[in-house]
């Protein structure tokens, strides 16, 4: 059914600062799309089913810019090391298991039911550099109805052996193959994934730009993270400024290639300058960055300026799929930063870290992540009620409760691009 309405309490923004609230009103979803938010439903929609979620809270499903697949069943540990040493003893590690088609069927199993139980309705994934694994990641983000950017991994350079593709013609050519046979999905498409520039050589960056521009793909990466991976990128790529532009030289940043970069926890002016002229969605992960002992990213400075910009999970850095969880690890970390660094940037509110997790991150995916007229039709409702309280509390601060309490268990309908995911009856 692709023509119904929402009865409860409407939340939704239209800027960064704007949080739009309409209680006990309705959201109408006509052929897949938001037809707008009303108080009153008008005449027109009258005949079109109502689901009635009286004084629960409905948005717009959240976004996940940025989360790896197989780091699912390592989530919660090996937090006692910075980036690299981390990569190395234990995300290489588990992410060679992959080859084993029936432990990664297991494991995107779990992967695939704990996403479609969350509040995320998009997500920008990464798979490994196995192609049939990634197939099968993607097989089952798409049974569980996600809307979803996957990525085959790309590592020909500074990776276990096991991990390490041949050639960059290899990487490419496995590459290639995937994407023909990832063409019948419907809601789970490609997006090019080059691991991060250490893992990754010019003629491998070069042969993912000619499939960039073959296909017309998006791009996904990591980006200015660690200090210590920020030098090794220096001592890699002589003659480059900064981190960006050893994907910029290749057209994978921005502009014609659509780019979602996590972490940029360190850009510095001229990186920064160049995301904001390319049109770089930049994926803040704030919880891996404090696991990794990465920084703060400078996030409200990045909105300020007019960079584009969601929040991300970054499985298994990240301890949780709950978006709500990073939401709240956002603001946390914005008011270290804003303590401890640079008082001249206020710390993020609630308005804003909704933002980013719903309409920031959602416009990687196009119109998505608002209920304002003509986005695609993506919400959750949440029931709150069992969160016990003698307060009355208005919506707003139910949803602030929602977001620090990382509530996402309370969810009694989940819809995405108007198909009903699931619903309690």
């Amino acid at each position: 059914m692709r023509n119904y309405v929402i009865k409860g309490n409407i939340c939704y923004s239209r800027t960064r600062k704007e949080l739009c609230i309409v209680e006990n009103g309705y959201v109408v979803c006509r052929d897949g799309k938001s037809a707008g938010v009303y108080e009153l439903l008008p005449e027109s929609y009258e005949a079109f089913p109502c689901y009635n979620y009286e004084n629960k809270i409905v948005i717009p499903g959240l976004v996940d810019l940025h989360v790896h697949a197989p780091q699912y069943p390592f989530r919660g540990l090996g937090m006692d090391l910075e980036l690299i040493d981390w990569l190395n003893t234990h995300t290489f590690v588990e992410e060679a298991k992959y080859a084993d088609l029936d432990y990664a069927g297991r494991a995107y199993d779990i992967f695939a039911e704990d996403l479609r139980n969350s509040a995320t309705t998009r997500a920008c994934v990464f798979g490994t550099i196995h192609a049939d694994a990634t197939l099968l990641l993607m097989e089952k983000l798409e049974n569980a109805g996600i809307t979803a950017y996957v990525g085959k991994v790309n590592m020909d350079r500074n990776s276990p052996k096991c991990l390490c593709e041949e050639s960059a013609e290899r990487s490419a050519g496995d590459t290639q193959r995937w994407l023909h046979d990832s063409r019948n999905f419907k809601h789970v498409m490609p997006i090019l994934t080059p691991r991060f520039t250490p893992s990754c050589t010019d003629e491998l960056l070069e042969k993912l730009s000619g499939l960039q521009k073959r296909y017309h793909l998006p791009v996904q990466s990591h980006l200015s993270e660690n200090l210590g991976e920020i030098a090794w990128v220096k001592e890699l790529c002589p003659g480059t400024e900064f981190y960006g532009e050893s994907y910029d030289r290749y057209g994978l940043f921005g502009n014609s290639c659509p780019a979602v970069m996590a972490h940029c926890v360190h850009s510095g002016e001229a990186e920064t300058d160049l995301m904001k002229r390319r049109g770089v969605f930049v994926a803040h992960c704030p919880e891996s960055n404090a696991n990794l002992v990465s920084g703060a990213a400078p996030v409200k400075l990045y909105l300020e300026r007019g960079i584009r910009a969601g929040l991300g999970t970054d499985i298994a850095a990240g301890s949780s799929l709950s978006i709500f969880k990073a939401m709240a690890a956002a603001v946390q970390c914005s008011k270290l930063r804003w303590r401890l660094y640079d008082q001249s940037v206020a710390p993020l509110t609630v308005e804003e870290v909704f933002y980013l997790a719903t309409k920031g991150g959602g416009e990687f995916f196009g119109k998505a992540g608002s209920f304002e007229e003509g986005y695609e039709f993506d919400a959750v409702v949440m029931d709150d009620s069992s969160i016990r309280s003698p307060r009355e509390l208005r919506v707003r601060e139910r949803l602030e409760r929602l977001i620090y309490l990382a509530e996402d268990r309370h969810i009694a309908a989940k819809f995405i691009g108007g198909r009903e995911i699931f619903r309690e009856r």
